[in-house]
C-alpha cells in the first residue's frame, strides 16, 4: 500500500464529502468542512490517495480562526475534522496527514494551530492544553489544546481570543 498526501482539489470534493460521512454518519463534520469553503473560511484541506486503490482513504482539514495575543491579531488555525477510512485505519495515515498539513503551515506562516480533541491522542503531535489555556473561548477547557509554530513564537503567559470559524458554531447549535 502507497499512500500519497496531496493538498485536496475539485476532483477530490466528492470523495472527501463521502469519507467524512462514512466516518461520521451524522454529516456534520462532513457538513462543516462544506460551509468552511462555502464562508472562504478554509486554509487547508488535504487528501490521502491510496495510490494501489487509486481512492482517497484520509482528510484533514485547517480552517482559519480569529486569534488575538496581547491584543494583536496573529495568523492561526483549527484542525478539525481529520477522518481516515476504516480499511486504512491504524496504519499511520492521520499521523501522515497531521503532520504533513503542521509542516505546510509552518511554511505558510501560521503560528498558532488549534485542536478540540482528545488529549491522549493530539499530545504526540505537540498539542498541548496549557498552550490553549487562557484564551477566551467557548471550548475553552482540557480538550482545546493548541501548537505553537514558527518555533514557538507565542509569548509565554500572554493569551486573548480564540474564535473558530462562524461555521463551528453550527456544530453546537444541533
Amino acid at each position: 500500500m502507497t499512500i500519497a498526501i496531496r493538498p485536496a482539489g475539485a476532483d477530490h470534493v466528492a470523495a472527501i464529502d463521502a469519507l467524512l460521512r462514512s466516518c461520521f454518519p451524522r454529516g456534520e463534520e462532513a457538513d462543516l468542512v462544506r460551509n468552511l469553503c462555502i464562508a472562504g473560511d478554509m486554509v487547508l484541506v488535504l487528501a490521502a490517495i491510496d495510490e494501489d486503490e487509486g481512492a482517497v482513504v484520509g482528510t484533514v482539514a485547517f480552517s482559519r480562526m480569529a486569534v488575538e495575543i496581547g491584543g494583536r491579531s496573529i495568523p492561526a488555525v483549527a484542525l478539525a475534522p481529520i477522518a481516515v477510512a476504516s480499511t486504512h485505519r491504524h496504519q499511520g495515515v492521520a499521523e501522515a496527514l497531521v503532520h504533513a498539513g503542521i509542516e505546510q503551515l509552518e511554511t505558510a506562516g501560521i503560528i498558532l494551530c488549534f485542536v478540540l480533541g482528545d488529549p491522549g491522542y493530539y499530545t504526540r503531535f505537540g498539542f498541548a492544553a496549557d498552550v490553549a489555556s487562557g484564551f477566551s473561548s467557548p471550548y475553552a477547557g482540557e480538550y482545546l489544546m493548541a501548537l505553537p509554530l514558527q518555533g514557538g513564537l507565542i509569548p509565554c503567559g500572554v493569551r486573548g481570543n480564540a474564535s473558530h470559524a462562524a461555521a463551528f458554531a453550527m456544530l453546537s447549535a444541533k
